[in-house]
């Protein structure tokens, strides 16, 4: 029993920095903690060619349904009916290697959101849809790993390594990959992702060669406004420099 108890324990410790109310590990920079505040401070709107809102961010502060405390709401009127592009918005910190902590909340069915990691990489935040298109899915290229999600009106965690395509004499020589927990499940690992999906209103190189064209820039974190009520809160980040291939993670 004793022995059981100590591996219990062993295992939670190594789990500790994933999951819904995972804390900033060392060297992590919380991005937003709920409040407006920070997300004056360090975000502001991806203005692509499907911008439409203006500043200051029109995403509402909102009371968490669940738990005490502030949270964000990506209802800009300015994305009404889906209009992706519209009213993105995006950290002001550019980012190429990274560990990411993000936990979302979908109010109603259907409610539709995103990540997109380097403002390119869309990891899909999308209620009712099991494709390669939806939810937890790295867009497109995986499979949704729907099985581990928390449903609707509950907070949902996704943890992130993410390293960034590599380049030479300009030239793409190493896809994007990364390892995700999903609710502490890993679901990803070394996942390799060759483009970006959903065209120009989309992301960073979206109008590309058709997605396919990824330039060596940082960039920063992006959340899809498409005019559904999904929440935002303990967005966190640590910067990282993964010179080999290898993206997975323990805790």
């Amino acid at each position: 029993m004793i022995v059981a108890v100590a591996l219990f324990a062993s295992a939670l410790s190594v789990m500790a920095g994933v999951g819904v109310g995972a804390k900033p590990v060392d060297g992590a920079e919380v991005v937003f903690d709920g409040t407006r505040q920070m997300l004056n401070e360090k975000w502001i709107y991806w203005e692509g060619p499907g911008f439409k809102s203006s500043m200051p961010i029109k995403w509402k502060i909102v009371e968490d349904p669940v738990e005490k405390g502030p949270v964000m709401m990506t209802d800009d009127p300015a994305a009404a009916g889906g209009k992706y592009g519209a009213a993105d918005v995006v950290t002001k910190k550019e980012y190429r290697d990274f560990r990411l902590h993000i936990e979302f909340l979908i109010v109603k069915p259907g409610g539709n959101s995103g990540v997109y990691l380097q403002n390119r990489y869309e990891i899909q935040v999308l209620d009712g849809d099991k494709t390669k298109h939806g939810l937890g899915a790295v867009i497109n290229e995986t499979e949704s790993p729907y099985h581990a999600y928390n449903g609707v009106g509950r907070w949902n965690a996704y943890d992130i390594n993410f390293r960034a395509a590599r380049f030479k004499d300009g030239k793409r020589v190493e896809k994007a990959m990364l390892t995700m927990f999903f609710n502490g499940k890993k679901v990803h690992r070394n996942q390799t992702i060759s483009q970006v999906w959903g065209g120009p209103n989309s992301g960073v190189d979206g109008g590309n060669d058709g997605g396919k064209g990824i330039t060596d820039t940082p960039a920063g974190l992006k959340l899809q406004c498409e005019g559904h009520e999904v929440l935002y809160k303990n967005i966190w980040m640590k910067e990282l420099d993964l010179a080999k291939a290898e993206t997975d993670f323990s805790e």
